[in-house]
């Protein structure tokens, strides 16, 4: 009588999936076998220094099921053998059409943006950067000395800014000769349209010598349940400085206040901005603002839909404060007249 002993595969823990799939897998692709090598469980990346207050402690590191190195000191991929971060990339890459895409596992902020040159530009960038992530101090380094800061969204832009293809010279795509600049779509969060300082110092640049032809404002819960912060998509090329901003308002739909996790924007209610971007016209939806009003106003391009009503006066802070205070004395002497009345006789 034989009895079977091998475990049944549903039950196996991520070790045995590994030891009795994937590495054979891995070796029969020709991994095992010189100068390759297969390293099992190693760390990929240090932690990142985190700094709070005078204090600086370094999170945990990355860690891959697998390292696969043409050499000991050259990884070539990092194999993960969890099933699901491998089915979502898998699926993600397949959807969107890119079956051998050539991906930087680095930090995109890691080189300093004045190396970076003709060689490494390109002709057009796509970005969703995170919008309230920090730096560490090394990274801030890599910028000028008058635009670094901590926030990650900045320093990302400035990044797509400086990575696009300068007009006339040569297609790092080999695809022409020369010609036109790159271009970029960016999401950014409400508070990069308003802020100052650093912020306002980078919008400059942004519309002195690039042209910042188009901002499409989003509505609320766009990227719901990950964040509620209120976004844009920025558009620009290499093609400057800006003459005029275009603004385009995305409505929502009827009835609705908000987008949620459940009920998430739709491309196909896109189709409206996509027939307005090549026949472009003032509507309800869409306004034009020069950039030199912008340029007058501290950099600020944010603008509200002039057709919309306004459900909220924006005052200036002194304004505003005074405002606060006014109604603050109404409401005392409200209360002082109220007190007064209670400590009269019945």
């Amino acid at each position: 009588m034989t009895v079977n002993s091998r475990p049944n595969p549903l039950e196996f823990s991520e070790a045995d999936t590994c030891r009795e799939f994937v590495t054979p897998a891995i070796q029969a692709a020709g991994w095992g076998d010189a100068p390759f090598e297969i390293a099992e469980q190693r760390s990929f990346t240090d932690g990142r220094i985190v700094l709070t207050g005078r204090s600086a402690k370094r999170r945990e590191g990355k860690r891959a099921d697998y390292l696969l190195r043409y050499r000991r000191d050259l990884t070539l991929a990092v194999v993960e053998a969890k099933p699901l971060p491998y089915l979502l990339v898998n699926m993600n890459l397949l959807l969107h059409g890119l079956e051998s895409p050539d991906i930087d596992p680095g930090n995109a902020l890691r080189f300093p943006l004045k190396e970076i040159g003709d060689r490494e530009r390109v002709d057009g960038i796509l970005s969703n950067p995170p919008f309230d992530g920090e730096e560490e101090r090394g990274i801030l380094g890599n910028f000028p000395d008058d635009k670094q800061t901590a926030e990650t969204a900045l320093l990302f832009l400035q990044l797509i800014m400086r990575k696009l293809r300068r007009p006339g010279l040569p297609s790092p795509s080999g695809r022409g000769a020369g010609g036109e600049g790159g271009r970029a779509a960016v999401v950014v969060p409400n508070g990069t349209l308003f802020a100052e300082g650093i912020c306002g110092r980078i919008k400059q640049e942004l519309l002195t010598e690039f042209n910042l032809h188009t901002i499409v404002r989003l509505p609320n819960g766009v990227f719901a349940p990950y964040t509620n912060i209120p976004s844009n998509l920025l558009f620009f090329d290499r093609n400057g400085p800006t003459k005029d901003v275009w603004f385009y308002e995305q409505p929502l739909p009827e009835g609705r206040k908000n987008y949620t996790k459940t009920q998430p924007l739709q491309f196909e209610e896109f189709a409206p901005l996509v027939a307005w971007w090549s026949d472009r016209k003032e509507n309800a939806q869409a306004w034009k603002v020069p950039a030199a009003e912008i340029l007058a106003n501290g950099c600020n391009p944010d603008r509200k839909n002039p057709t919309a009503k306004q459900d909220i006066t924006h005052l200036p802070p002194g304004q505003l404060v005074e405002s606060i205070l006014a109604k603050e004395r109404q409401i005392i002497e409200i209360m002082e007249r109220v007190q007064a009345l209670l400590k009269e006789p019945l």
